[in-house]
């Protein structure tokens, strides 16, 4: 008897929480890794995956500040404990491999695999081109997905370089999804979800002009063109008070358009 050849699903989350499912059961889960630093090895080599990471990089990662007198044997025992998880036959069988020799180590996973802050990347991108192109019923969905992986907490208490870095594009994500909202909902007709979502954003990034006139456009929707026009003021100030600059011509000019209404 023949059977057909069913390909599995493989889906990581990076954010929140470590898991690694296929086809939609928890394979390994956070408790697994033992520890900080094992989930941290696992974090950078996924996201490098492309490419073999020599052990002395993957040692800067794990020791930012300075690496540890006795390095080679811990980052030894971290990929070794790495290799014994990824090594459980649900795993092989979805073709997940953990290769380590010659110094060199590298996670190879399926082409289609799901890695959580790839798909906030690619869901941003979606929402703004659909904005772009005047789409704004495809908005929502994306733009809730990259929100939602944003607000996410990335790998907690881990306080290194390449953490942080991923950490303030995680909230560059998150303003840009918060963006889209705000747009989409000033074009649906709801003005006051479109202020509370422009408010968080110029929370999150006081300096983007995008969300500040996302803010204005928002309070003008709702009637009230006194807000609209004290959020320009409000940003006029912050400007110049800290960055010694003006705004954007696009700001001036929907200034302008206010006060002419």
């Amino acid at each position: 008897m023949a059977f057909a050849w069913q390909e599995m699903s493989v889906r990581i989350y990076l954010t929140g929480r470590i898991a690694i499912e296929v086809d939609g059961r928890v394979v390994v889960g956070e408790r697994q890794f033992r520890g900080r630093q094992g989930r941290l090895v696992f974090a950078y080599l996924v996201c490098e995956r492309t490419r073999p990471v020599s052990r002395e990089e993957l040692a800067t990662i794990v020791w930012p500040e300075e690496t540890a007198p006795s390095w080679e044997s811990a980052l030894s025992a971290l990929t070794s404990r790495l290799g014994g998880l990824l090594s459980a036959p649900r795993l092989k069988s979805a073709d997940v491999r953990f290769a380590r020799g010659l110094g060199q180590y590298q996670i190879h996973l399926p082409v289609d695999v799901w890695v959580d802050l790839e798909a906030g990347v690619s869901a941003i991108d979606r929402a703004e081109s659909a904005l772009r192109s005047g789409a704004t019923d495809q908005v929502l969905g994306p733009a809730t997905v990259a929100a939602t992986i944003a607000r996410r907490p990335f790998l907690s208490g881990m306080d290194g370089f390449w953490e942080d870095s991923q950490r303030r594009r995680l909230e560059r994500q998150l303003v840009r999804a918060l963006d889209c909202l705000a747009e989409m909902r000033i074009a649906s007709g709801e003005p006051d979800l479109a202020v509370e979502t422009a408010i968080e954003a110029v929370g999150l990034d006081p300096f983007r002009e995008r969300s500040h006139r996302l803010l204005m456009q928002g309070y003008a929707s709702t009637g009230n063109r006194a807000r609209a026009v004290d959020a320009y003021h409000a940003l006029r100030e912050r400007l110049a008070e800290e960055l010694g600059t003006e705004p954007a011509p696009e700001t001036e000019a929907l200034y302008l358009k206010l006060l002419n209404q």
